[in-house]
């Protein structure tokens, strides 16, 4: 899959922070997603005081959730710990590994978020920008705004908002489990963003790209440690 290159990724804390404030206007939050054939999930797995990531993307067909491509990859990031700035320690891997796919997706659910980041830019829509392709945040813990009740049956779903602004939507995918978070990346409305997610969910608390994707990632970073490599 080819990527055009939108910045470079050797940059400070202070500016990172600057250039997400810059990149959070060119995101694109008003398009209904018309059109899905290949949804594609993303995780990064590392240890906890590591340096090494480890990316994986699964593609699966929309119609059936059947598995059409995967890919991994691993680099290591000396970018530091910082709420806020989580992309920058993910995305170059997730990159990586979307570099070596041979199909495109229509659609890219990440473990993360979109527009419900104090600054309208966490990983979800950083990445869509990179991809330019249609991305949606499914977070599984809340970082900014707030909601009111939901009901506990699947599908129930309450706005998440940050002050005056709706910035997601508190999605329930599992009786009586926790909601997942789930905002716009890039280049997709909120309400297809939801649909998406609520289609592509299959009995577990995380839609079955994103639940795939950590599956793959975790298996190759337990592979590569139980190897021994360095």
């Amino acid at each position: 899959m080819r990527i055009q290159r939108l910045h470079d990724w050797d940059l400070t804390p202070a500016q990172a922070i600057a250039l997400q404030k810059e990149l959070a206007g060119r995101v694109e939050s008003r398009s209904p997603l018309t059109h899905c054939r290949l949804i594609a999930g993303a995780d990064v797995s590392y240890t906890r005081f590591g340096r090494r990531f480890f990316g994986g993307v699964v593609v699966l067909r929309a119609e059936d959730l059947s598995l059409v491509e995967q890919q991994s990859a691993q680099r290591e990031s000396a970018f530091p710990y910082v709420p806020g700035l989580l992309s920058f320690r993910e995305a170059p891997v997730l990159l990586d590994a979307f570099r070596k796919l041979s199909v495109r997706p229509d659609v890219v659910l990440l473990d993360g978020q979109g527009l419900a980041h104090p600054r309208r830019c966490g990983l979800a829509s950083h990445l869509g920008l990179w991809l330019d392709l249609p991305t949606i945040g499914c977070a599984k813990t809340l970082f900014v705004g707030k909601h009111g009740e939901l009901g506990l049956a699947p599908g129930a779903v309450a706005p998440l908002r940050d002050g005056d602004e709706v910035v997601g939507m508190a999605v329930r995918t599992r009786l009586r489990t926790s909601p997942i978070y789930v905002s716009v990346g890039h280049r997709i409305d909120l309400a297809s963003a939801v649909r998406v997610v609520l289609e592509a969910c299959r009995g577990y608390r995380l839609p079955e790209p994103t639940r795939q994707a950590h599956l793959l990632v975790n298996a190759v970073r337990r592979a590569e440690f139980n190897s021994g490599a360095p």
